[in-house]
């Protein structure tokens, strides 16, 4: 179900920890499997499970309180803006406004062509610097302005 390539990475990740509590790697083969695979669907958490010698009930666990797991198919880009207190105050919800009218969508929605899916977070970390939006969870853009998501979202397309 995943490439030998990743199933090293998981392993890397197995090797952290003692033997037996493999399974303290679910968070990290979790984020692998959906590298590779965009989402993480049930059958592939299930196989996640099965490779850490874990109930699957556990992966789903982690895999459902977490933002950052894609348990349905996703754009080609992942926009999660932060639009907690913090953040709304200081700009994010004008942000958020933006984004849809530009985007077309609404959170939880996906681009008819594909390329962008927008996603609502919760705390970054990085209130000082709002508004703050991940893409593809990898990589934090902040002091998002309307003039700095248009020339992301071009440098995007």
């Amino acid at each position: 179900m995943l490439t030998t390539d990743s199933l090293r990475k998981i392993d890397r990740e197995i090797a952290k920890y003692p033997a037996e509590q493999k399974q303290s790697a679910v968070m990290s083969a979790l984020i692998i499997a959906q590298d590779e695979k965009g989402w993480l669907s049930t059958e592939l958490m299930d196989y996640i499970a099965a490779y850490l010698e874990m109930p699957p009930v556990a992966v789903y666990e982690v895999a459902t309180f977490y933002s950052m797991y894609n348990l349905h198919k996703t754009g080609k880009y992942k926009l999660t803006l932060c639009t907690c207190l913090p953040c709304g105050l200081q700009g994010s919800l004008e942000a958020a406004d933006h984004l849809r009218e530009k985007l077309g969508i609404d959170f939880n929605e996906t681009t008819p062509d594909g390329r962008f899916t927008l996603k609502e977070g919760e705390c970054m970390g990085a209130c000082a610097m709002a508004p703050v939006l991940l893409v593809n969870n990898k990589k934090m853009h902040d002091f998002m302005s309307k003039e700095k998501l248009d020339q992301l979202i071009e440098s995007l397309k």
